[in-house]
């Protein structure tokens, strides 16, 4: 199946019905499907191989996601955050490609060989323009839908491909045609280039729903426009929730429109998300766990899981609040040892995915095993009634004479510490270990108590788990999407023990 016919069912089933608002702009069903094929028929005509987007997000993203599909031309955004030399060298690996570029960003990409720009202005009077409005556009055979560029914070990014029907079979499997309400609006604001801003457009228009673009994100803009728009939908990355909940707290905003807000992309504190139930306790919460590989969601911690957790007495099922629940009915999933043997619930390892979902695919790359079961990298857990328990990337855990130790667990017990804002964890070469563990603390009031801290980890973990290594910084590092970068931590203190 083609993106394309997504978005054709939905104008030819709801033509009047708004698809999408940004700014001051809102466009129907009908209007989106007009303004793609437009673009899709001077799409055609241009030599360039790919579309690519570079800009902020806005009512011209579906339509050039689409205008894309229509031409049979995969579509690739990239992250316009970078430094102009990594993005220009990104660009470049586009070749030949026809690229959308924000006005004011266009003197950063100017003379990259094999690259055709398009100014956003310009393609906007492309949709509009009525010899393109009335053109017929010739079938395309599905192929590559888009190409999504890893962050590349450990090497030069990686371009996921996903094809055609990676993409339909996620939005078919998991949304109801037009099973939304005419008053239900999404609000977007996670930025063009991440799986799950592509994802909110394909089953946005699938399912009927209007979606609300935020250029870029910040709390107070965030609540003022979920107020205005009465948006009943939104997602948001961790880091975003707890500044969102700050800016409900201070200004007492209910939200009273808002019916679900699900959150993925990154580990969700317990405290945090304990807090949004608290404060927000007429909106159903999913954690969505996914994988730009699998097309987005591969499992799902629902609201009726947030609230029993929340509420049970059980150690076991309160714990569940920070898992990342059941995975999806239309996949399977497994967790296996590095021989690749498959483990029983309780233990340890690598999560394994398998479905029409499943892309685990890289440009001149295959990523999937012949039997369709990918790796994500990804170590976690499951527990007896099929929760999934995910502790960070492969990569992130600690292996401390032979012991593997997850930096999310003492995170977690960090974080409840009431003198704590944010913290990392990680792993430092050590000779008699192997690793050690090092922690790098944010303080509400500046303080640097180590001892307490240290105290308080040994009081509710092994003494194993207990940081040796402290560091206290004003912030973090986070990437774009909301990731913590522990590598970049790791890095900096490495170089500072060799020093010293």
């Amino acid at each position: 199946m083609h993106t394309s016919l997504l978005l054709e069912m939905a104008a030819g089933d709801a033509a009047e019905r708004l698809a999408v608002t940004g700014g001051h702009v809102s466009i129907s069903f009908d209007e989106l499907a007009i303004r793609a094929r437009a673009a899709g028929a001077w799409l055609e005509a241009q030599e360039g191989k790919t579309l690519v987007f570079v800009g902020l997000n806005g009512v011209d993203l579906p339509v050039a996601i689409f205008a894309g599909a229509f031409a049979g031309k995969p579509f690739a955004p990239l992250n316009y955050r970078l430094a102009d030399a990594d993005l220009r060298r990104l660009l470049a690996r586009t070749a030949p490609s026809v690229a959308i570029v924000d006005d004011d960003m266009l003197m950063r990409l100017e003379d990259t060989p094999g690259v055709q720009l398009l100014p956003r202005s310009q393609f906007e009077s492309i949709c509009m323009d009525p010899r393109y409005r009335a053109a017929e556009l010739a079938p395309c055979d599905p192929d590559i839908a888009v190409l999504l560029f890893t962050s590349g914070t450990t090497g030069e990014p990686k371009a996921a491909v996903l094809r055609h029907s990676h993409l339909t079979s996620y939005v078919i499997s998991t949304v109801e045609f037009m099973g939304s309400a005419e008053a239900e609006a999404a609000l977007v604001c996670v930025p063009p280039y991440h799986i799950a801003g592509i994802s909110a457009i394909l089953t946005g228009i699938y399912g009927g729903r209007r979606l609300v673009y935020l250029p870029s994100f910040t709390p107070e803009e965030w609540v003022g426009a979920a107020a205005a728009e009465k948006i009943s939908h939104a997602m948001v990355v961790p880091t975003m929730l707890g500044r969102i909940l700050d800016v409900i707290e201070a200004h007492g905003q209910k939200l009273p429109d808002l019916q679900l807000l699900s959150y993925g992309g990154g580990r969700m504190p317990p405290v945090v998300i304990e807090r949004a139930l608290a404060l927000l306790p007429h909106v159903d919460f999913v954690n969505a766990y996914g994988l730009t590989e699998t097309s987005s969601t591969v499992a799902i911690l629902g609201p009726e899981d947030h609230r029993v957790a929340m509420s049970s007495s059980d150690p076991a099922v309160r714990r569940r609040l920070g898992s990342v629940g059941r995975p999806l009915p239309s996949l399977e999933l497994e967790i296996r040892d590095p021989e690749g043997r498959v483990l029983p619930p309780g233990q340890s390892g690598e999560v394994y995915v398998r479905g029409d979902q499943v892309a685990g695919e890289y440009l001149h790359k295959k990523a999937i095993q012949d039997d369709g079961w990918f790796a994500t990298n990804d170590a976690g857990w499951l527990d007896e009634a099929g929760y999934l328990f995910v502790e960070g990337r492969l990569d992130d855990v600690i292996v401390r004479g032979g012991e593997n130790i997850s930096p999310g667990e003492i995170e977690d017990v960090l974080r409840a510490h009431p003198a704590v804002r944010d913290v990392a964890v990680f792993g430092l070469p050590d000779d008699q270990w192997g690793e050690r563990v090092a922690a790098v603390v944010v303080t509400r009031d500046g303080s640097r108590d180590e001892g307490g801290l240290a105290a308080w980890v040994k009081a509710k973990l092994r003494s194993t788990r207990t940081p040796e290594t402290w560091d206290f910084r004003v912030e973090l590092p986070y990437n774009e999407t909301g990731k913590l970068l522990r590598r970049v931590l790791k890095t900096e203190l490495t170089a500072a023990q060799k020093v010293a």
